[in-house]
């Protein structure tokens, strides 16, 4: 029997969390796991769906295959309801971390936490996350440069979890490199974190949906009056006309 999908962390809302409802299983079915569906007003309206391989890797080809099996099921379910550009990416470098196991695979590397609920009377955590406990509920964070008399570590718990992702560091950009989750550079060695954020973009196909048209209004149809068609027609036809004409001039016409 097949192992059960593990289930993201994080729930979007809204239209991206319709989206995510039409997207989640056809994804699954391709090899694919869902990162996060975000919906922006970039172009007019962009529909970003972020993927990747259950072993963190996403190629272009990887992005393109995903575009053309989704594209198909988003315009016959509709779940945006307006015309849109859809964004096929994958997760970058600095990735949203949304699952136990990427919490898991990423330990040992600097990130930004922030809850739904507070901790400690605290949302936003920045600080190296350590391996989650073997329940998957909560994950340790070493925070650096904490003031006097606070803890320097903490226990997050995962169920409150609102949005996660790794910080671009030169650590995290030579790991990410060596396991093949990010895009090959020259010379990375010399490379700052800015310099392979604006030089290695993530990965993306930009598909624009079908406009749906719009309903014209229905302009008033003037009768057609019939032509006559014959050479005795067109006289018969000349000739009523020129008597009214006379009538109407002699007044005889009211």
């Amino acid at each position: 029997m097949a192992e059960a999908p593990e289930k993201r962390l994080v729930s979007e809302s809204g239209v991206a969390a319709r989206v995510v409802q039409v997207v989640e299983a056809p994804l699954e079915g391709l090899g694919y796991q869902l990162v996060r569906v975000k919906v922006s007003g970039t172009n007019g309206c962009t529909v970003q769906i972020m993927a990747e391989r259950p072993d963190g890797s996403m190629t272009v080809e990887d992005c393109e295959a995903v575009s053309r099996a989704l594209s198909p099921i988003l315009d016959l379910e509709d779940p945006v309801g307006r015309p849109y550009h859809l964004e096929i990416s994958s997760p970058g470098i600095d990735r949203p971390l949304v699952r136990v196991s990427d919490f898991a695979r990423w330990a040992g590397y600097e990130a930004k936490i922030e809850l739904a609920v507070p901790l400690d009377g605290r949302k936003r955590f920045r600080g190296i996350i350590d391996t989650p406990s073997p329940d998957g509920r909560t994950v340790p964070v070493d925070l650096p440069d904490v003031k006097e008399g606070l803890p320097s570590r903490i226990d997050v718990p995962l169920r409150d979890l609102a949005e996660a992702h790794l910080v671009l560091t030169d650590d995290l950009i030579r790991e990410s490199l060596r396991r093949g989750s990010a895009p090959p550079q020259d010379d990375d060695e010399d490379l700052e974190p800015d310099q392979v954020e604006a030089d290695a973009p993530h990965a993306v196909r930009l598909v624009p949906a079908p406009q749906r048209p719009k309903l014209k209004e229905a302009k008033p149809v003037k009768p057609k009056v019939p032509q006559p068609k014959t050479p005795e027609q067109k006289e018969k036809a000349k000739s009523a006309v020129t008597k009214a004409v006379r009538l109407k001039d002699s007044g005889k016409l009211h």
